[in-house]
């Protein structure tokens, strides 16, 4: 049951015992010791979180491992040692010079094309073994990382990833690896040993060279330019490497393939788009020059800076506090307070989060309870209310007040639509006619109106995605003269074009990925299985292993939770900035395979204990694991966790997607009401106990578009959480979110609204990707002696065979000619 559901009847049950008069002993006490507890197990602290691309780069190796996988660390480095004693004698791999490791990775490279599957892995892992730092070689995690940066950029240079490529393929096309899989009722890690040391080492080497570093040497920044073009470039097979990771993705899900490490596969494929695409902040800087090439001003603020700079707020009243304050409500109805200010969700109070507002709740029930009009005053309490209101609380010191920022975070904004829609209002109110788009002409309105024009216009803000479609409508309008359109090659549009064929089988396949990874999933044998490659193949018999085996599978999930919705932002944001109908479509894909509900159902937890979870042991991180003497684990040093305030990959997930659900619901009048009847506002309430700005931002953004529908009530009952969207929320000058406004009136299509917009998006496609779409206005040749002339491609086998078809098709048949002359006339 929801917790808003929940507090109405507990309510009505307390007023009814209120109204029979008979308390139970020592009730108050009783309460107050209850609601204490409430509140100290509910109390939630600042969580000190800086959003970012990624993680730490310790902490984004190591979750390329599971826990089940340790023992494999100890057999790479025996794979590697046996060889590398055979062939250097004495040395170790730190005290060789360049020239001799290039010779070693090239005798690895050779070694690598033997037909023996066998041998091949005892090569990839001597290969993994080098891109993981050669720890055994190393006394801190400082060295590893510094050797593996080292090695990373060493087996690149000698061609490695090309060759590790080769062998992906074919292990995908390993049909006999596939079938034998489909067959077997329980799947381990030994099914998919090849796969996860190729993956494991290009992941390493993605993400290596992916970070820039202050101490680069110039070769290895060219090196990362290379690099990153080469996989953003359709150059394996025709199609960028995202693609075939994509493919992996789609043969998974559809139980074609049940062996794939669909971890690895999903955090390889996110940061090769993070990559080859970019992460936030080089978005940010693609949209300035994005404007810049428009015409357009330049953005009112950096979004990023802003949201950085946001201090959390208080979450919103409990069901706890709404049941003492309903009781000192009723307690109180004869000698009423004096009013006060309402104790808001200030960006900067530093108050009691779960403070009561015993005033504010007692003055909206005898507004209810004691007149029949909204907003009478009973005469004998008048001059108790307008009594002067208590001394306010002592202020901050002047030094903890000075840095803070004054006023609203976000600079207003207006849209082009809002300034028609506002003059085409006032234009019908004072001359009884409209003008059309007109939005300079202000003849007959009065001095007020032409402020507030000025006002709006201030504050319009035109965005690269309303230039992108009006010129696509001018494209569709004017074929022929406007010409072609120059699309440039970026790693966005080969990506796109490379998606569009099998577009809804990814997104449909990564939603089928993130339903089950997520934890408020119930397990069904028809689901799919998600944890072919954490678990070993025998399974634990003793209570610690299992205990163990439980955190690596609870982490094993989160980690897939954070690269999917990670690689779905990114892919929407991207999208959107390269054209705004690629968005569209991939969105639309989205809420066609209800990506809508289920991000809600994710939300439909515990999301404290969700963003606390204790899934991961420290001791077994890669490379801590690989370098200091193992502990003793234990069930108590297990069930303790880790000593951090919150889990990063899990707060991470959860801002990533709410961050998607605005993408999806913003603007979108028929998706906003997917919201409202999902039953959303009561879900994302509760997110609002996690106190961190950013993700506290995307909740309130939510509850701003669907706060008009959920009617006065809802409203009324949460101030704290309406005063919290007024504080941190753009505002749009003439937007009556707070109020509702003839929304009734306002019909919810959603079938007509998709359907235009799908509408739209399919022209866009046929005009720029559809090769075939002009030829009825393609010019024709019609000179004989230019078109007899024109070099014609022929197959292969026709030198061979052309003798003989003479013979068939054109000496033994014989030609009519009177005929074709009489077809003629």
């Amino acid at each position: 049951m929801q917790a808003d559901e929940m507090e109405v009847p507990i309510i009505n049950n307390i007023n009814s015992n209120c109204n029979k008069q008979r308390p139970l002993p020592n009730g108050r006490d009783v309460f107050k010791n209850l609601l204490k507890d409430w509140e100290s197990s509910m109390e939630s602290p600042n969580l000190e979180f800086e959003y970012g691309d990624t993680d730490s780069l310790t902490a984004e190796l190591s979750e390329i491992y599971s826990y089940t996988e340790e023992p494999e660390f100890a057999l790479n480095r025996d794979y590697f040692e046996e060889d590398f004693r055979s062939h250097v004698r004495g040395r170790r791999w730190i005290e060789l010079g360049q020239e001799q490791q290039r010779a070693y990775v090239m005798r690895l490279l050779d070694a690598l094309e033997v037909t023996d599957r066998d041998k091949r892995l005892k090569v990839a892992r001597a290969i993994l073994y080098l891109a993981q730092g050669v720890f055994d070689e190393c006394d801190t995690d400082t060295d590893v990382i510094h050797w593996s940066r080292h090695n990373v950029f060493l087996l690149y240079d000698m061609g490695v990833f090309t060759a590790l490529l080769e062998l992906l393929s074919m292990e995908m096309d390993n049909n006999q690896a596939c079938s034998s899989a489909v067959r077997k009722p329980a799947i381990s890690l030994a099914d998919s040993t090849e796969l996860r040391v190729l993956l494991s080492i290009m992941y390493l080497m993605v993400e290596t060279i992916r970070l820039q570093t202050e101490d680069d040497r110039p070769e290895w920044r060219t090196a990362r330019e290379a690099f990153k073009t080469e996989l953003g470039s359709p150059l394996y097979n025709g199609e960028p490497f995202s693609l075939l990771l994509f493919t992996m993705v789609t043969k998974f899900c559809s139980m074609n393939a049940p062996h794939f490490p669909m971890k690895k596969v999903l955090l390889l494929l996110w940061k090769t788009i993070l990559f080859t695409m970019g992460g936030f902040e080089e978005l940010q800087e693609m949209k300035v020059r994005g404007r810049e090439r428009l015409s357009l001003p330049p953005l009112p603020e950096d979004s990023i800076k802003v949201i950085r700079s946001m201090r959390a707020a208080s979450p919103p009243a409990s069901a706890m506090e709404l049941i003492e304050q309903q009781q000192q409500a009723k307690r109180g109805r004869r000698s009423r307070r004096p009013l006060v200010k309402q104790d808001s969700l200030d960006t900067y109070n530093e108050r009691d989060p779960f403070k009561n507002d015993d005033a504010r709740d007692e003055e909206e029930d005898g507004e209810e309870a004691d007149s029949g009009i909204e907003g009478e005053v009973d005469p004998l309490d008048r001059d108790v209310i307008i009594q002067p209101p208590p001394p306010p609380p002592p202020l901050r010191p002047p030094t903890e007040r000075a840095s803070l920022p004054k006023g609203l975070p976000w600079a207003p904004k207006v849209r082009e639509k809002d300034i028609e829609h506002f003059l085409e209002t006032s234009r019908n109110k004072f001359i009884g006619f409209t003008l059309g788009n007109d939005t300079e002409t202000l003849v007959g309105l009065p001095r007020p109106i032409h402020e507030s024009v000025k006002t709006l216009k201030q504050h319009k803000y035109v965005s690269i995605a309303e230039m992108q479609i009006k010129r696509e409508e001018e494209l569709q309008q004017c074929p022929m003269t406007l010409g072609e359109e120059d699309v440039d090659e970026t790693p966005t549009e080969i990506l796109y074009l490379g998606m569009l064929p099998n577009l809804s089988q990814y997104v449909i396949a990564l939603l089928k990925l993130l339903l089950a990874a997520a934890p408020t999933s119930k397990a069904k044998t028809d689901s799919i299985n998600i944890l072919a490659d954490v678990l070993p193949e025998e399974m634990p018999i003793t209570v610690l292993q299992s205990m163990k085996l439980g955190i690596d599978v609870n982490r094993h999930k989160e980690i897939i939770v954070k690269a999917i919705s990670a690689l779905l932002l990114l892919l929407l944001k991207h999208l959107k900035l390269n054209h705004i109908y690629q968005f569209e479509i991939v969105s639309q894909h989205l809420v066609f395979a209800n990506c809508i509900p289920l991000i809600l159902k994710f939300f439909n937890q515990n999301i404290m204990s969700y963003i606390s979870a204790k899934n991961s042991i420290c001791v077994l991180d890669f490379p801590h694991c690989v370098v200091h003497e193992m502990p003793e684990l234990t069930a108590e040093s297990l069930e303790a966790g880790d000593s951090n305030q919150f889990c990063w990959r899990n707060l991470f997930s959860c801002i990533n997607l709410l961050r998607i659900l605005n993408k999806l619901t913003k603007w979108k009048h028929s998706r906003t009401m997917m919201l409202v009847v999902f039953k959303s506002a009561p879900i994302l309430k509760r997110a609002l106990k996690v106190k961190q700005a950013m993700m506290q931002l995307y909740v309130l953004k939510l509850l701003k578009i669907q706060t008009k529908y959920l009617g006065r009530q809802w409203r009324k009952s949460n101030m704290k959480t309406m005063s919290a969207i007024y504080q941190k929320v753009r505002h749009r000058l003439n937007d009556d979110w707070a109020y509702g406004n003839d929304i009734d009136a306002r019909p919810w299509d959603f079938q007509a609204e998709e359907c235009a917009l799908r509408e739209s998006i399919e022209k866009f496609n046929s005009r720029r990707y559809d090769k075939n779409q002009n030829g009825e206005f393609a010019p024709v040749d019609n000179c004989l002696q230019s078109v007899l002339g024109q070099r014609v491609e022929l197959p292969e086998d026709f030198h061979y065979s052309y003798e003989m078809w003479l013979e068939r098709e054109v000496f033994s048949q014989p030609i009519q000619w009177e005929g074709l002359l009489q077809q003629a006339q």
